[in-house]
């Protein structure tokens, strides 16, 4: 199951509560009791020594494990009465504030980091009203967010020109946007008036964007379940093996995979499963050098044709000249 910085964040403050209650947990209980993996557990134990009661590095949690159990050694220590310096309470109201802006935080998390950030407030005294003074926007909420959302709450059409990585091009279109959420990054989904399809876009590769003065109307649409991840390819779709150079290390950030194993060279070995292999040629193409698709057979010949095809194409026109004349 995909897991988010916002899941991991509750489950690691759950588990610290779990393991000073019960100090020598095995760690196949552990994991049992939150519904996660052992390597996901000790994923989480890594994370929890660097954390702790003072920003500046003292009181970390001193959490280890033999393999079998885990073991907290200082939660006495680390559960003593909270003292926040005046930098570190404003530092803190600041994040607070920021985070309680994030689209896809849940309702009820926004109005738990609220009202906690209430009470920080009502204890830091003076020291609040100086953190009311400075404001943190996340990249996401520049002007590209702020005019989809615009758009969602006034029901209006947006104008975008957008890039795809995939096919490295910039395409310009006009969408009715339907909503925006978080899934690493941030991204709207939206009725693209040029495919007649819903499409989501990441708002991180809106090139430009305009508010137009168009009514939004989508059509009807059941809203996709998130949970699981932005994508998910199907157990049953085919498997497709992908080679990349350093250069072409950008699939593994771009395709959803099964897997993505370092090569010598730098670069990536992905597996992947799509419904259309077929549709993967173009990206063979668009890696040049930079890769190749290993598996099926079928799929990588076709794709060392399509290659030798546009070279020679190529060749062909930069044979006859600009006038494209022998």
């Amino acid at each position: 199951m995909a897991t988010n910085a916002i899941d991991q964040t509750r489950r690691m403050l759950s588990l610290v509560t779990y393991l000073r209650e019960r100090p020598g947990a095995h760690i196949e209980d552990v994991a049992r009791a939150f519904g996660i993996t052992q390597d996901e557990l000790i994923s989480d134990l890594d994370v929890l020594p660097m954390c702790g009661t003072s920003f500046r590095g003292g009181d970390l949690l001193d959490i280890d494990t033999d393999g079998e159990r885990i073991w907290w050694h200082n939660p006495d220590d680390v559960a003593a009465p909270l003292r926040l310096a005046a930098d570190e309470a404003t530092a803190l109201l600041v994040a607070a504030r920021a985070v309680s802006t994030l689209p896809g935080l849940r309702e009820g998390d926004r109005q738990a980091l609220l009202r906690a950030t209430a009470k920080l407030e009502a204890a830091a005294g003076e020291v609040a009203g100086a953190s009311s003074r400075l404001s943190v926007t996340f990249e996401s909420e520049g002007g590209v967010f702020a005019d989809v959302d615009r758009a969602i709450s006034e029901r209006r059409r947006l104008w975008l020109r957008y890039y795809s990585p995939a096919r490295d091009e910039l395409t310009e279109r006009e969408v009715d946007p339907i909503r925006l959420f978080a899934v690493g990054h941030t991204y709207m989904e939206a009725w693209c008036r040029l495919s007649e399809a819903r499409r989501t876009f990441r708002l991180d590769r809106v090139a430009e964007i305009k508010l137009l003065d168009e009514p939004s109307a989508p059509p009807q649409i059941e809203l996709r379940d998130l949970s699981e991840g932005l994508v998910q390819p199907a157990a049953e779709d085919p498997e497709v093996v992908v080679e990349v150079g350093p250069g072409g290390r950008w699939v593994a950030e771009y395709y959803p995979h099964d897997s993505a194993e370092e090569l010598p060279d730098g670069g990536l070995r992905v597996t992947l499963r799509t419904p259309d292999p077929a549709s993967l040629r173009r990206l063979a193409l668009r890696l040049g050098r930079e890769g190749r698709i290993v598996s099926p057979v079928g799929l990588a010949v076709s794709a060392r044709e399509a290659a030798r095809d546009a070279l020679s194409a190529y060749e062909t026109v930069d044979e006859r000249g600009p006038g494209g004349l022998a």
